[in-house]
């Protein structure tokens, strides 16, 4: 039941984070089916709201509400309903959770190449990160030295962004060519 709960809340943070918040008119009691249309546009996209109860998804908006993920606010006869700073954060982390490298049809010859220097202040963080792209399925060339041949300028910059790390300590280089990459090359499944 809990995991169920959990699903759906995090669906509606989504969709409140990629609707860039909801604007609903309180000409009826009914707000919710005004709200779910928005809302199940994307989760529709995810295919979960298929299995999902109605009453189910009104408990956990309201939960959201309780656990001060989410905030209404009314400006006249409108509710704005928008994520909190802690509800943010968390979508951050289910935007991770979901991360994936777009592998194309045809290799464009370049890699890219991510280069970071973490203070060991912060190894926990650095750690983390290495967790992360190891996942992504990054090629580890040094200790924090990861390559890739696939555009993944967006990825990375959302794990910047949720890690939150300055540009001076994550570096992202483009190169056409880099020496005995015949083990990359392998790593990645690609003709030799």
């Amino acid at each position: 039941m809990r995991n169920k709960k959990n699903e759906v809340g995090k669906i509606i943070l989504k969709g409140i984070l990629y609707g860039g918040g909801i604007t609903i008119a309180l000409t009826s009691p009914y707000f919710i089916p005004k709200i779910l249309p928005k809302i199940i546009k994307y989760a529709r996209y995810r295919e979960k709201m298929k299995k999902i109860e109605k009453r189910r998804f009104y408990d956990s908006f309201y939960y959201l509400k309780k656990q001060g993920l989410i905030k209404m606010d009314y400006k006249g006869k409108q509710l704005h309903i928008s994520l909190t700073k802690e509800g943010k954060k968390r979508c951050g982390k289910y935007q991770i959770d979901g991360l994936k490298i777009k592998k194309p049809k045809r290799w464009d010859k370049k890699w890219r190449v991510l280069i970071f220097d973490i203070d060991e202040k912060n190894k926990a963080k650095r750690e983390a990160l290495r967790g992360k792209l190891k996942e992504l399925g990054l090629y580890q060339l040094q200790k924090s030295v990861w390559v890739c041949p696939y555009d993944f300028f967006k990825e990375i910059n959302l794990l910047r962004q949720f890690f939150g790390l300055k540009d001076k300590e994550m570096k992202i280089i483009t190169a056409s060519e880099i020496e005995n990459d015949r083990e990359m090359k392998i790593f990645f499944g690609m003709k030799l």
